[in-house]
């Protein structure tokens, strides 16, 4: 039973991913916003993102000008720009999508202030560190403004901030209004991602390694500093996985005071005929864009193979996936599979350009097609299409997509919302169109996709590098296996081939297992997904409120 006297009046989340899809972030707010909120209460939990969509459509916010009148007028009156309504997801929580481009031409005068009061060092800036600083400024100048009230009327007030990106932000407030209590989540550390994504050795130096140091090194102190100083300023911190935990106190010299696991709402999978029928009509729709760019006809028992995430090549796995395919498909071959036999989608956003003209002509007259098109493994156009790392690693294990490869390769450039111009299926839909999924992390703090996969029914395969991983095998007590819907593989700096060839064993040995057996490992999947549940997970969230108010007693 959760004493309501225990609980904060109001919380405030902010993150560069409010009402703004980039990366897993996206997936953890979202995913929790309603069980959090049934907890706090209507309106008791506000999630404040960045205005970047300005007078574009944003599909993910719905302006209410009748909600939170009194909080509109406070921070016009400060001068701030804002719109108020509610995030477009379950349980539609109140959101605050702040304008921070005024702020840019008081830039130096506020990174003084940030350096003068919390020793946050902007001068080695660069890229997205000055944008995401405005808004988190501007976050914090709105909860300056319409809190005072409130607090001096005695109300517990929690600021959570995100990333590096909100940081700043929950710093000065820490000077500015003292009596909030704040939390400081990182999700994954600036300089771990930076040493995994210029092919450092990330684990065979990792008690090496110093985080100061590393930032210099790889010119990314800026970032490094404010993640640092929130870290050790901020009331509470928190990180999402022991194995996170362990990266920070190594970088950033400060263990995280509460773990905050990642969990999921499986009460939006379908069920039963309805999970059949999504899963039919995205496996045709599928089948048949992949169909219209190859010039040939998909069987319907196709084995659709398929990975996704933020665009980071090495550290999301991307390069084994695809050396997976391609020793799968010489596996096949070998064994005299001399047409398709597997579709293998990688659905990573990359700098999409459009559709492609050619290939929506061919969806829409399907019996005109004769022949594969031009690249036949690319939905979209892309702006790089000649120094795209996919597009050059597509074409360096020449998967080149010939009649004879068992194994065709689909590279799907965009989010699946819906709304691509191609595909056009929510992920989630896609995702139910999969036989397997496959996720070679060797950089991954907790890891969405393969709890996903998992929930949507569908057999993955991550790596003991993710969080996610190291959580099932811990929940099972030892090495998770494919058979218990989630294989969790080793992975380490030195076994990229071999990794590769696990990989391709295992989807060759799916392709050749029963429908009984397969639908038993499905199950498995959905059965293991259920015990990360938001319900299960969210009273680690409480822990971290309870820490960081009790900091303030």
């Amino acid at each position: 039973m959760i004493e309501n006297n225990s609980l904060p009046n109001l919380v405030f989340e902010t993150s560069w991913e409010v009402c703004n899809k980039v990366g897993g972030i996206y997936t953890v707010l979202t995913s929790r916003a309603k069980t959090l909120q049934d907890i706090l209460g209507k309106d008791k939990l506000v999630f404040i993102g960045p205005d970047i969509w300005k007078d574009k459509e944003n599909p993910d916010f719905k302006e209410d000008t009748a909600l939170l009148p009194a909080w509109r007028e406070k921070a016009e009156a400060e001068g701030l720009a804002c719109r108020i309504g509610r995030w477009q997801i379950e349980g539609h929580p109140a959101c605050v999508l702040v304008d921070f481009q005024p702020f840019f031409e008081k830039k130096n005068e506020i990174f003084g202030e940030a350096w003068a009061q919390s020793h946050v060092d902007s001068l080695h800036a660069y890229g997205d560190y000055d944008e995401s600083s405005m808004f988190s400024y501007a976050a914090a100048r709105f909860v300056e403004a319409v809190t005072p009230d409130m607090l001096a009327a005695g109300q517990r007030i929690v600021y959570q901030a995100h990333e590096w990106m909100s940081g700043l932000g929950m710093l000065r407030l820490g000077h500015t209004m003292p009596q909030i209590a704040t939390i400081f989540t990182t999700h994954a550390t600036s300089i771990g991602r930076s040493i995994a994504g210029n092919d450092k050795l990330l684990y065979k130096y990792f008690e090496g390694y110093q985080g100061d140091q590393m930032a210099a090194e790889l010119g990314v102190e800026a970032k490094h500093s404010v993640e640092k100083q929130s870290a050790w300023q901020a009331d509470c911190f928190t990180t999402v996985s022991t194995f996170t935990d362990r990266e920070c106190r190594q970088l950033l010299d400060k263990g995280a005071d509460v773990i905050l696991p990642n969990g999921f709402d499986s009460t939006i999978v379908p069920a039963g005929a309805a999970f059949t029928k999504v899963r039919r009509t995205a496996r045709g729709r599928l089948l048949d864009v992949a169909g219209a760019l190859l010039g040939e006809k998909l069987a319907a028992d196709t084995f659709i193979i398929s990975t996704s995430g933020r665009n980071d090549y090495r550290c999301k796995g991307f390069d084994v996936y695809l050396e997976s395919m391609a020793q799968l498909s010489a596996k096949l071959r070998d064994a005299g599979q001399k047409q398709t036999r597997v579709l293998a989608l990688v659905e990573v956003p990359c700098w999409v350009n459009e559709p492609r003209e050619d290939l929506l002509e061919r969806l829409a007259l399907p019996t005109k097609i004769d022949g594969p098109l031009p690249h036949p493994f690319l939905t979209h156009t892309l702006h790089n299409f000649g120094d795209d790392r996919l597009v050059k690693t597509i074409r360096g294990l020449a998967l080149w997509n010939e009649p004879s490869d068992p194994v065709k390769v689909m590279l799907i450039p965009c989010y699946l919302d819906g709304r691509d111009g191609i595909v056009n299926l929510p992920y989630y839909d896609a995702l139910t169109a999969s036989d397997l999924c496959v996720y070679p992390s060797y950089y991954e703090p907790w890891g969405y996709t393969p709890l996903e996969a998992a929930a949507f029914h569908t057999p993955c395969i991550t790596t003991d590098l993710s969080g996610f991983g190291q959580w099932v095998s811990t929940t099972l007590g030892r090495d998770a296996a494919i058979s218990d819907g989630v294989a969790v593989l080793h992975r380490d700096d030195n076994n990229y081939f071999a990794l590769a060839a696990e990989i391709a064993n295992i989807a060759q040995q799916l392709i050749q297992t029963d429908k009984a057996r397969i639908s038993a490992y499905r199950t498995a999947a959905a059965k293991l997904a259920r015990k990360a549940q938001w319900t299960d997970f969210i009273g680690h969230y409480l822990e971290a409120y309870r820490f960081a108010l009790n900091k303030k007693r």
